[in-house]
């Protein structure tokens, strides 16, 4: 957990939340977190929602990251996670329990969210009792956790092939070039034509 909290920032129950999603899905599948790229993780997620850091605790719990580039937002709007263990093509999906997260949309921390305080200016009265209750609550509790059959995961290779920017001169990797006439752009420059 202080892994979590110094990785995300504050202290608020939707980080652990993430983190126990992310280690159901570990468990289903009987797999280990991520060191390099042999799992791959799609949060449904927003890109503006009251409960988005769920998304790192996902990262801290399964070893998937940004960073490595085997992780992606679905922007689905839920609190919710697909982990595929790519060498034994399995899958599990956990998402939030619908009863557990109605209730949990209702709690003052969530109320002052709503009213415009930071998450780290909620007191730790607030805060620590619905962390404490997330971290010793049955999985079943307040996850849906399911093995994922037929599920088709379709690898993104990584490139080294990169190409410098036209406008900018920036360096950028050919998955993110536009060719216009010949030259490379990278996605701004060419937006801004």
């Amino acid at each position: 957990m202080k892994t979590g909290i110094i990785f995300h920032g504050h202290k608020c129950p939707a980080m652990p939340l993430g983190m126990r999603a992310g280690l159901a899905a570990l468990k289903k599948l009987g797999v280990d977190r991520a060191s390099n790229k042999e799992l791959y993780c799609y949060c449904e997620t927003g890109p503006a929602h009251a409960a988005a850091c769920f998304v790192d605790g996902v990262q801290t719990a399964t070893g998937c990251t940004f960073g490595k580039g085997n992780i992606e937002k679905l922007n689905y709007g839920k609190n919710a996670l697909t982990l595929v263990d790519i060498k034994n093509k399995k899958a599990a999906r956990v998402a939030l329990n619908p009863d557990f997260m109605a209730k949990a949309m209702s709690s003052e921390f969530v109320n002052q969210r709503k009213n415009g305080v930071e998450p780290k200016d909620i007191k730790p009265e607030v805060v620590d009792p619905l962390v404490e209750k997330i971290t010793t609550l049955n999985d079943e509790d307040m996850l849906k956790i399911e093995q994922v059959k037929d599920f088709d995961f379709k690898p993104k290779k990584g490139t080294f092939e990169w190409e410098k920017c036209a406008k900018c001169g920036e360096v950028v990797f050919s998955n993110g070039l536009r060719v216009v006439d010949g030259k490379h752009y990278c996605i701004p420059c060419y937006e801004n034509l």
